[in-house]
């Protein structure tokens, strides 16, 4: 018994305890709710100082860029009493500087139907106006590729007379990504979030400015706090998704060509590029490791495409020039590997693996302005003596000035040049001599070296006689018909 008495006074006093706590809170709240909605009230009775005091915390909050708190007061003031006509105004103003332009011009227009006119609420209704219409203008600029005015109107009007406008503030940052102003950007950006750290647009184009400046870590950290926010945010998902796949392409094309997987590398490279052609900070060094698998694989003038690409975006891209020679020289462009590789040793000109190759390139293009005699004879550079002696037989017959009566000089110019060809390939040293480089020059025409004209004929080898019929047939020194 007396262990049940003492149970109940023990309850009894838990219960006395809920009851008072109870009668705190809701004190608390009824004193709360009084000093809050006193002044509104006392504005709504026709209390000037109280009505002064509602409009200068609007004032304050408006400062403060507590725009929806403002609001909350006038829709306070306003539902106490519909009749205070100041309350409109403010309100309408507060709507139009959120850009919410709808709602602002009817509060405007409740305005002056309660007041008879106003200059000041006139005044302001044509600037929302102004400012609504260059909204939908810079909209359509942004839409037509047209950036820079759409800035403008964005700048000089929208946000001069609606500076809490979330709308054109996004614009602004979409305009100033479209134009690559990615710092930029990311400043505006900044600025949203500090008002507002779950805005789902401000993170996502924050995102993508960091994601096109290359920082992909911060990208990825903007789009997961925005997706944590809102899972199904389409753009959001897109936009990670996206970059993670680029990421993954990226390694698998740099893994396969450190592997020697060279063929795999380039459609992993490929497929990459085709992911965002638009990501030039990424991609430079996509096309530059293209570029270099195709010259490893000697695929030259596709890998002159995209070293040519690296150019485009960095013009200043040493290795790119390097590869953009290399891939000239594959392709027998001698002047322009020369011109590629030049530029790289001037731009780093402590690196001699450069020096060499343009060493190489210039070498090869002085090799390629000297004749060719091989090419004259039409024969292969490891052709024997005996093809170089028949090809030099069958050209002589076939350019002889006296069986070329119709075009005698320039017969007489090709015979001579035949006649120098043999002169160096015909000799064992002079083709040593040419084929190393060295400048041999044959004239055809004795002096020292190989007369065709002289008994002796071929040197070293066969023997050939010369015998001229008709005395001087028209040809420079005197010759008639030449056979053999």
């Amino acid at each position: 018994m007396e262990i049940g008495m003492k149970l109940y006074w023990g309850f009894d006093l838990l219960a006395l305890r809920g009851i008072l706590f109870t009668v705190l809170i809701l004190n608390f709240v009824f004193c709360c709710h009084f000093l809050l909605l006193q002044p509104i009230v006392a504005a709504a009775d026709g209390n000037p100082d109280a009505a002064a005091a509602l409009f200068n915390r609007v004032s304050q909050n408006i400062k403060m860029k507590k725009y929806s708190e403002a609001l909350d007061e006038l829709n306070a003031a306003i539902e106490a009493d519909p009749a205070l006509s100041e309350a409109y105004f403010h309100r309408a103003s507060v709507l139009r500087d959120m850009c919410r332009f709808v709602e602002s011009e009817k509060n405007y227009k409740k305005f002056l139907e309660m007041n008879g006119g106003s200059s000041v609420a006139e005044k302001e209704l044509s600037q929302l106006h102004q400012a609504q219409k260059a909204l939908d203008s810079a909209s359509d600029l942004f839409d037509s590729g047209e950036f820079t005015r759409a800035l403008e109107y964005i700048e000089k009007v929208v946000l001069v007379f609606s500076p809490a406008c979330s709308k054109a503030k996004l614009l602004k940052v979409r305009v100033l990504i479209a134009s690559k102003d990615y710092a930029t950007a990311i400043s505006n950006t900044g600025y949203m979030l500090k008002e507002d750290e779950d805005n789902l647009e401000a993170l996502l184009l924050r995102g993508r400015a960091y994601y096109y400046l290359e920082d992909h870590d911060v990208a990825i950290r903007h789009y997961q706090k925005g997706l944590r926010l809102d899972p199904e945010h389409a753009e959001l998902k897109k936009a990670y998704f996206g970059l993670k796949n680029l990421l993954k392409k990226t390694k698998s094309a740099e893994d396969n060509t450190s592997k020697g997987k060279l063929r795999l590398a380039v459609e992993d490279y490929k497929a990459a590029l085709a992911l965002d052609p638009d990501h030039s900070a990424h991609n430079v060094h996509l096309h530059l490791g293209l570029c270099k698998v195709l010259v490893k694989l000697g695929r030259a003038k596709d890998a002159l495409t995209s070293c040519t690409n690296v150019l485009e975006i960095d013009g200043d891209n040493v290795e790119a020039l390097v590869q953009r020679g290399e891939s000239n020289l594959l392709l027998e462009e001698w002047e322009a590997a020369v011109a590629d590789l030049k530029a790289a040793a001037e731009k780093s000109p402590q690196d001699m693996s450069i020096r060499q190759s343009l060493m190489k390139a210039e070498r090869s293009l002085k090799l390629s302005q000297r004749k060719d005699w091989y090419k004259i004879l039409g024969v292969p550079k490891t052709a024997p003596v005996s093809e170089i002696k028949k090809a030099y037989k069958k050209l002589a017959l076939q350019w002889h000035p006296d069986k070329n009566t119709d075009n005698r000089e320039e017969a007489a110019a090709k015979f001579q040049e035949i006649a120098a060809a043999y002169e160096i390939l015909g000799d064992d040293e002079k083709r040593a001599r040419y084929d190393s480089g060295e400048d041999v020059e044959g004239n055809g025409m004795g002096g020292g070296g190989f007369n065709p004209f002289e008994g002796g004929g071929f040197h070293g080898g066969q023997q050939f006689t010369f015998h001229f019929e008709g005395g001087g047939g028209g040809f420079p020194g005197g010759f008639g018909g030449f056979h053999f």
